[in-house]
């Protein structure tokens, strides 16, 4: 296989020649280096590169250039090399069209003129290119054949359950020929969908995602049945506890319901996350912690559903769906939220066929020219417009409220509003959903007025706030009014510790009514809900049950 290109682009040329040569003197055993001089010459020798069939990992371009700003030329080089990560070369003058860049052409990273001294400025960049496009740059995506129905919610789920565990897969309908040849290969009819075909020509039919889990090659089995520490949860507090559990030494297995990354996982970017100035797409983020945990030896089990905790003696034992269990001295809860149901006639019956819950960044493509709405007012839907706005024909965000500045950061607000067909209407809720089969139409409820108004809508993706997963814990830990649980010092009332608790101590700060059970992120009782206090949790958390068991 020819050896991965890294290419330059920068119209002077004795920047071009010092870049090449850094570029060279760290990454030329294993690369090649191919420089230009300006965009049009890029583009042709990129043309060239993927003619010939050598793979292009990263681009490096200048900002400032004549004819073709370093902007321009990466959205054309998108189309040609689209694997390729980016990164634009600038001066610090232009930085605020560099971070403009990274919403336009979604650019990976800027890097600063002058880079010196390149171990500390410029390889520490083109490492995390490198890394990235070797994660998940050029692999293949012929593997895993999903067969399906535009409109089936199960196909949907399944192709979702794929594209958040980061499994490549090729999509083919039903109505293609290729997609009705599978279909009669496997000798499954058009109502038994999604048939998934596995890379060794196993056909499953309408599988569950536990079975499409295990045929794809992901963790469902714990190896053991003791562990030092349980993480209930693989979003960012679990990955967190995880990486840190994992890393101190402790035997460590984190048990996932759907897929590591939670919301956070599904967002498009994240840009207020410390140490990513350029922003990080909450797919990159959730990848790395998984790999940083694996890389510590923790155990990282997916589609397995946890339906029972309790403390037997010193150990503390989980219970998953199909009646299995295992113990531990230890647990970590960190299960997060879900998004809340839309109470609206409709909505129901269309989830999964054009009303979906969350991003769903796999409806992306299929947005082109639609018009799309969006639910919600928080950073989570702000990022979603914005994602959506680079596929659909024009998103619009309805809003309850009358305003965003009260529950969406400064700088999405600024960013939606810098973009043409990102449209906010407040004070306005959804009243029906209507279509045959699939979403056509929304009712729009003026809250002011009490007008309605009916728009066509090609999808719709809501984002309502967060409700905790925490029906199965009834009984077990003590949760507040909205099912949230508390812990530490909330526990404590009146100078009383919650009824059952056996040490001769308080609850530590984020241990529930169980010793040696503890909570993290957004699950918990008066949290706050970001990623980086999410981490942070999940962190700490490790910290305290060192200490718990410590007083064992």
């Amino acid at each position: 296989m020819p050896k991965p290109v890294l290419m330059t682009v920068d119209d002077d040329p004795g920047v071009s020649r010092s870049v090449a040569r850094d570029l060279r003197r760290r990454y030329g055993q294993d690369h090649r280096i191919v420089r230009a001089e300006s965009g049009v010459a890029a583009l042709e020798a990129l043309r060239e590169l993927v003619l010939r069939g050598e793979p292009v990992a990263a681009i490096l371009a200048d900002y400032r250039m004549p004819n073709m700003n370093g902007i321009e030329f990466l959205e054309q080089a998108m189309d040609i090399a689209p694997h390729a990560r980016r990164a634009l070369l600038t001066a610090y003058a232009d930085t605020d069209a560099a971070i403009q860049a990274i919403n336009v052409v979604d650019i990976d990273h800027y890097l600063l003129k002058p880079w010196d001294p390149p171990e500390e400025k410029l390889y520490p960049v083109v490492d995390a290119l490198i890394e990235t496009w070797r994660t998940v740059g050029e692999r293949p995506v012929e593997d895993i054949r999903i067969v399906g129905h535009r409109w089936s919610a199960e196909c949907f789920t399944a192709r979702d359950f794929l594209a958040r565990n980061s499994v490549p897969y090729r999509w083919y309908s039903v109505e293609e020929p290729e997609g009705a040849r599978l279909l009669q290969a496997a000798g499954c009819p058009a109502t038994d969908v999604p048939l998934i075909i596995t890379p060794d020509g196993t056909a499953l039919r309408n599988p569950t995602e536990a079975e499409i889990a295990a045929a794809v090659g992901l963790t469902t089995t714990p190896t053991g049945d003791f562990y030092d520490l349980i993480v209930v949860g693989g979003g960012p507090a679990g990955l967190g506890s995880a990486v840190y559990g994992a890393s101190e030494g402790l035997r460590t297995v984190l048990v996932e319901r759907l897929a590591t990354g939670g919301q956070a996982g599904q967002s498009s970017r994240i840009e207020n996350y410390l140490g990513f100035p350029d922003g990080v797409s909450g797919a990159q983020l959730t990848d790395r912690a998984r790999r940083q945990a694996a890389k510590f030896g923790a155990e990282v089990l997916t589609a397995r559903e946890v339906v029972a905790l309790e403390a037997r003696g010193s150990a503390r034992v989980v219970r998953f769906g199909d009646g299995s269990e295992i113990a531990g001295h230890a647990v970590v809860l960190a299960t997060g939220v879900s998004y809340r149901s839309l109470d609206a006639p409709g909505v129901a019956e269309l989830t999964g066929r054009g009303v979906y819950y969350g991003s769903a960044a796999t409806e992306a493509p299929a947005c082109a020219g639609q018009h799309v709405y969006v639910v919600g007012g928080a950073n989570s839907a702000g990022q979603a417009a914005v994602f959506f706005s680079r596929h659909a024909a024009d998103v619009t965000m309805l809003v309850r409220g009358p305003n965003l500045e009260a529950s969406m950061s400064t700088y999405l607000i600024k960013q939606i509003e810098a973009i043409d067909n990102i449209h906010v209407r407040t004070r306005t809720e959804v009243a029906e959903a209507c279509g045959d089969g699939h979403l056509e139409k929304l009712v729009l409820l003026d809250r002011t007025t009490g007008a309605k108004q009916t728009v066509d809508a090609g999808s719709m993706f809501i984002f309502i706030g967060a409700a905790p997963r925490t029906e199965w814990l009834d009984g077990v830990l003590l949760r507040d009014e909205r099912g949230f649980l508390r812990t530490g010092p909330d526990l404590v009332v009146d100078g009383k510790r919650p009824p059952g608790w056996p040490l001769d101590r308080d609850p530590y700060h984020l241990e529930s009514s169980i010793p040696g059970v503890f909570v993290a992120g957004d699950v918990r009782a008066d949290s706050v809900k970001r990623v980086a206090s999410a981490v942070g949790e999940g962190a700490m958390a490790v910290t305290l049950v060192h200490r718990y068991l410590a007083d064992q």
